[in-house]
């Protein structure tokens, strides 16, 4: 051992002397580097101006510089920041989207790079290659390329034009063109086509966006689209379950390929093993199968399931009595007994009969297991396959714990934005060439053509189809696919803009697709297979809980890698041909099969071995570094995955006892002269699959690697994501606490990008001060939270004071709210298309209604009318002025007659003849214009937007909240003079009732007044990250330091008496955010209004003026109280009474005092019921179901005399 350290050691000693002579002068670089500050000489010249991860790496953590010596075990945090400029949260959306673009296009053009004719088999036509242009404007006749801001302002599509080179015959020639344009497709932002990709801060200020925005998702007709990710069972792999109430036990494998999708089953019932699948009728037996594929003898078929092991042997031979009551013997025989039983495909046009042995051919071949490609009729691979799954089955008959769990992580992938997308496209592209091919077969069948035909006019028509396919499926979520029969709603979101957190969180949420409704544990359970994969707080409270998840920090999505060349290498690092081996060489002791995606492959006798040699390949960069490889020693397999949409995360590599990353490469890290790439490619850093880590053994700190170890964190609260990141001390802090803060945190008021002035959304919240917190934690700087916050330090005294903060409410401080604390405003979009129609005419402004002057002085001037008060001169309102419920904003007339059909000269109205159609200003709570956008849509039809602004101050029943799940409303507003102060004169913004601590046990929030405490009187941002983070030792030393208890309390004095209070009051800042519920948008209360047309019952809800429902609940109650006519007054009196004419004769309702059963108007009362109840009797009426009502009265005449007697 020791001669392999002496280099190491002999290597580190030039650089702790080179350390030692340069610390006698770093006295006088550190004021040389503070005066440069960013601009560092030539290093400035190569990055882009103001990347604000550099600035994360300038100082360090605690304070430290980049001169100062590096500790591995604190600073190899600084592989983060690295690691998400290259990867990032947003970023598996961008990379899946480019290799979508660059990757995933031209493989499905060469899938289908022919059409051809039937009508003449001379014609073709072929693509040569396909590509995507840069995001462009419609409008002919500017060049200047199209912004996002731009398509977000006039409600356009960010798309750029897809362009293919074809070749196709026209006559006898062939003619070629390029560039031909066959549709726009959709571009992500930040992505390789997009206008932002690689821009600067101050570029991205020109193009009037906020260099912060995650990007990674689409504009669509002017709205922010995100792609959600989707969480899916692995496609291609044998997933095994048992079924304890039935008996079943059963191995199921969903195949997909570009050409189809099929699901196979492989079932035991009654201790018999079948196959099932959609195309077969039957089940068939396993053995029949096994020999139409070509394994004609029993004993072989016998070793190919359960090799030499007799207990799997006893279980399995009872199949091929199955096989032989059916009296199959031979492959022959088996064949037409599967022919006879698949079920026919419809095929349009003329079709060659096929015997029932082709069709058991071809059903095999292609259908069931689809994706274990059969080449000239060797069945020997998908037969290698199928026994396998019917092992699988055999095991997990004999010991009932070999079974697969569906909720496993290593069992999923997530599919990203570029697949779906690639779906999308192939679906349309296929549509694109058959509409085209029916059009060509239409024009050549016509014998007498005038000219020769031209393919290239056909593809300029057909673009519509695929551009708006994409629109359509981007816009409404709806992906159908007619193909694979995928009927998706839902799959994508507008991008909630409420904080930069929300945006932030809605980037790397993962929905599944599992019905919300059914309760169901197992899918929701937290399983220990997320670990820093998954995020374990941040999930929905209520229905979606647990189904909705988040992804961790530094998780990347794979994308696909392809497969041959790792095909070549297992049998280059010496395996044997799994294909050419019986049951016995492959069930041998010591021998593990190589599976490739789930697909046997080749068969090692050394897995151990096999399993080193094929990660070393891996660090040394020889292979993509994404695959992974593990063994699973259940079914003795060496499973190598190369498949997309695996979550995975880096770790670093421990190599005898040792870590690979020193501070030697932390430093290079540092100073810019290393990225994270190289750390992979030197083997100092590898990604890790959820399956590969199960083989791991992961040191989480430096201090307990032991010799067995193979791998560390980088940093352990990447276990959390972004928004949980936000959190200080969330491991002080009750589990539920933490989940409610991220549903929270999201509903934060704040900034939500340097661009928010320059937005038209249809609401936008701001905070007018914000903030960034006091207590940091690593995640807010490495997302950038501190840029945009969301949220206010108050000064908060836990304490209990006037009885208005029971339950969680607030005492906020008057003379706080007047400085600006918890200020926000609120910004409201309306817009309107001013239309053109068939017949010429088009909707115009309107002049300003002008009335006489109430004024006594001026009673001859003209003003505008009430309702036109903010109109200016063009008829819109003018920008700045003040506008109230009722008052017109945009001056909107449509003419009378739209209609194209021409009418003779004195029918109908006149074309020049308007009618008003004003937008009219709604809410109760007046408003003023902030903005009025005058511009033109894609269709060239006139846009006009107008944004209203209103200023809020918190007012009682406001929600605010701490970052810790302690969410309160205002109960109360004191006056400052009221309010208790500190010995130093300090009034606390916000007082919080204690009773809030013990049963919730947010200790988190008590170290965050410390820590906040101590970092205002330090006069340095305090951390509080997961796991670490300033500690309360040293943050009581430094109150004590500056004459404060340790304990963060202080001498308190109320404003009332002026006495002091008799207890020390628990005192400091915590950040409080402010939550966009306010008691504004929410009040409603109503008299008499609207009513529903159908029930004549009042209408629901605020914004329709709707009535307050007594509800079924509120009806027992009042029953429960007797309260008979209070029941009656709100239920009917209040609600839908309506008089009706009755018929006491036939029980039946007449009209005006007449009966039309009876024919008379003896019998008719007037009689008063809910008109919902009439309404029930007349529509059971119409269904020939006869309600009669018949009365009694309430005190019969014998009963009344009784009473009285």
């Amino acid at each position: 051992m020791p001669p392999r350290r002496a280099p190491s050691a002999a290597a580190v000693a030039p650089s702790a002397s080179a350390s030692a002579s340069t610390a006698s002068t770093q006295p006088k670089l550190k004021p040389t580097r503070a005066k440069v500050g960013g601009i560092d000489g030539s290093e400035a010249t190569t990055k882009p101006v103001g990347d604000s991860f550099d600035e994360l790496l300038r100082t360090y953590y605690k304070g430290k510089h980049l001169a100062d010596s590096i500790n591995t075990a604190e600073d190899k945090w600084t592989l983060l920041p690295m690691f998400l400029k290259v990867k990032g949260l947003v970023k598996q959306h961008i990379d899946s989207f480019n290799y979508f673009i660059d990757v995933d296009l031209k493989k499905i053009v060469k899938a289908n790079e022919r059409v051809l004719s039937d009508a003449d088999p001379q014609f073709f036509l072929r693509y040569l290659d396909i590509r995507v242009g840069t995001p462009e404007r419609l409008d002919i006749e500017s060049n200047a390329e199209i912004t996002p801001n731009e398509c977000r302002l006039r409600d356009l599509t960010y798309a750029a034009p897809i362009f293919v080179d074809v070749e196709y015959s026209r006559g006898k020639q062939i003619v070629r063109k390029r560039a031909v344009n066959i549709g726009r497709l959709p571009i992500m932002l930040r992505s390789n086509k997009c206008v932002l990709s690689g821009k600067s801060e101050m570029s991205m200020a020109r193009l009037n966006e906020c260099p912060l925005d995650p990007g990674g998702y689409f504009v669509v007709n002017g709205t922010e689209k995100v792609i959600l990710v989707q969480e899916q069972l692995s496609k291609n792999r044998i997933i095994v379950e048992n079924d304890a109430k039935k008996g079943i036990v059963q191995a199921s494998v969903t195949s997909s390929t570009h050409e189809r999708k099929s699901k196979t089953y492989i079932i035991s019932k009654k201790g018999c093993i079948y196959l099932r699948h959609n195309s077969i009728v039957d089940d068939m037996p396993i053995v029949l199968v096994l020999k139409a594929m070509g394994i004609q003898s029993d004993h072989e078929i016998l070793l190919l399931v359960a090799g030499t092991d007799m207990v799997y042997q006893d279980t399995f031979s009872v199949n091929f009595e199955e096989c032989s009551k059916l009296k199959v013997f031979s492959q022959q025989q088996a064949l037409e007994y599967l022919g006879a039983r698949v079920r026919k495909q419809r095929f349009i046009g003329p079709m060659k009969q096929r015997t029932t042995v082709q069709e058991a051919l071809q059903c095999l071949a292609d259908i069931v297991l689809a994706h274990v490609y059969v080449e000239n009729l060797n069945f020997r691979p998908k037969a290698m396959y199928l026994a396998f799954m019917a092992r699988r089955v055999v095991m997990a008959m004999t010991d009932s714990s070999l079974v697969d769990d569906r909720d496993y992580v290593g069992n999923k992938r997530l599919e990203l934005a570029g697949q779906l997308l690639s779906l999308l496209f192939e679906d349309l592209f296929k549509k694109f060439n058959s509409d085209m091919k029916l059009n060509i077969d239409k024009v050549l069948k016509k014998p007498n053509r005038t000219e020769e035909f031209d393919a290239s006019t056909l593809l300029y028509t057909g673009a519509n189809l695929i551009t708006h396919g994409m629109n359509r499926a981007i816009s409404t979520g709806n992906w159908s696919l007619k193909r694979f029969k995928m009927e998706r709603a839902g799959v994508t979101h507008v991008l909630s803009r409420l904080s930069y957190i929300s945006a932030l969180g809605m980037m790397t949420r993962i929905s599944s697709q599992f019905e919300k409704t059914r309760k169901v544990s197992g899918p929701r359970a937290l399983q220990p297979s997320q670990f820093g994969l998954l995020c374990p707080s941040d999930t929905p409270e209520g229905e979606a809980c647990g189904l909705v998840k988040n992804l961790a920090l530094m998780t990347h999505i794979t994308t696909d890698d392809e497969e041959e060349p790792i095909k070549k290498l297992v049998f280059a690092l010496g395996a044997e041909d799994a294909t050419i081996l019986t049951g016995h060489e492959l069930y041998a002791p010591g021998a593990y099969i190589i599976f490739i995606n789930g697909t046997l492959h080749g068969l090692t006798r050394f897995p151990m071995k096999f399993l080193r040699s094929f990660r070393k390949l891996r660090r040394n960069g020889k292979i993509s570094e994404f695959i992974s490889i593990y063994v699973n020693h259940h079914h003795n397999g060496v499973h190598i995955a190369t498949d997309g949409g695996r979550i995975c995360r880096p770790l670093i590599i421990v190599e005898n006892g040792r870590s690979k990353v020193t501070p030697r490469y932390l430093k290079s890290l540092a100073g810019g002269r290393t990225v994270f790439e190289d750390f992979l490619k030197k083997g100092l850093v590898e990604y890790v699959d959820c399956n590969e880590e199960n083989d791991a053994y992961i040191a989480v700190y430096e201090q307990e690697i032991t010799e067995s170890t193979t791998h560390m964190e980088i940093e352990p609260f990447t276990l959390l994501g972004a928004v949980a990141g936000l959190i200080p001390y969330p491991h002080h802090n009750q589990s539920p606490r933490n989940t409610y803060q991220c549903a929270m945190g999201k509903q934060a008021i704040g900034a939500i990008a340097y661009n928010q002035f320059l937005r038209i959304d249809t609401l936008l919240y701001l905070m007018v001060y914000p903030q960034q917190p006091m207590v940091k934690t690593r995640t807010i700087e490495l997302i950038q939270y501190d840029k945009l916050p969301a949220g206010q330090s108050a000064i908060v005294a836990v304490m209990s004071y006037s009885g208005y903060d029971i339950e969680d409410a607030l005492v906020l401080n008057k003379a706080s709210l007047d400085r600006g604390f918890g200020r926000c405003q609120v910004f409201r979009k309306y817009s309107t298309i001013l239309r053109k129609y068939q017949n010429g005419a088009a909707d115009r402004i309107g002049d300003i209604k002008r009335e006489l002057s109430k004024d006594p002085e001026n009673p001859d001037e003209l003003v505008p009318i009430r309702k036109h008060a903010a109109l200016q001169a063009d008829g819109l309102a003018a920008v700045g002025e003040k506008i109230s419920a009722g008052e017109v904003y945009v001056n909107k007339q449509t003419p009378v007659n739209t209609s194209n059909t021409p009418t003779l000269l004195s029918d109908g109205p006149p074309l020049d003849e308007y009618k008003d159609a004003p937008m009219t200003y709604k809410l109760y709570d007046h408003a003023y214009i902030d903005k009025v956008l005058v511009s033109t849509s894609e269709s060239e039809q006139t846009l006009i937007k107008v944004l209203t602004r209103q200023t809020r101050r918190p007012e009682l029943g406001d929600k605010f909240s701490s970052r810790h799940g302690q969410k309160g409303v205002c109960g109360i507003i004191a006056r400052q003079e009221d309010m208790p102060f500190s010995d130093m004169g300090v009034i606390p913004d916000i007082i919080m009732n204690p009773h809030g601590f013990p049963s919730r046990m947010t200790v988190g929030k008590m170290i965050e007044l410390l820590a906040g405490k101590a970092g205002v009187l330090s006069g340095k941002l305090q951390y509080g990250t997961a796991f670490g983070g300033s500690k309360v030792d040293d943050m009581a030393n430094i109150l004590v330091n500056n004459g404060f208890s340790y304990s963060g309390k202080d001498f308190v004095t109320s404003g009332i008496t002026g006495e002091s209070l008799e207890a020390y009051i628990f005192f400091g800042p915590i950040y409080y955010q402010k939550l966009k519920h306010m008691v504004q948008d929410k009040m409603h209360s109503r008299a008499r209004g609207p009513r529903a047309i159908l029930t004549r019952q009042p209408t629901e809800g605020r914004s329709r003026d709707g009535g307050l429902r007594l509800g079924e609940m509120e009806r027992d109650c009042l029953i429960a109280y007797g309260a008979s006519q209070l029941l009656l007054e709100r239920l009917m009196l209040s609600s839908d009474v309506h008089e009706i004419d009755f018929c006491e004769a036939c029980g039946l309702m007449g009209h005006s005092n007449w009966c039309v059963t009876c024919q008379s108007s003896k019998g008719v009362v007037k009689m008063k019921i809910p008109y919902a109840a009439k309404l029930l009797i007349q529509e059971l009426l119409s269904m020939n179901v006869l309600a009669r009502i018949r009365l009694e009265d309430v005190f019969p005449y014998g009963q009344e005399k009784q009473v009285c007697g």
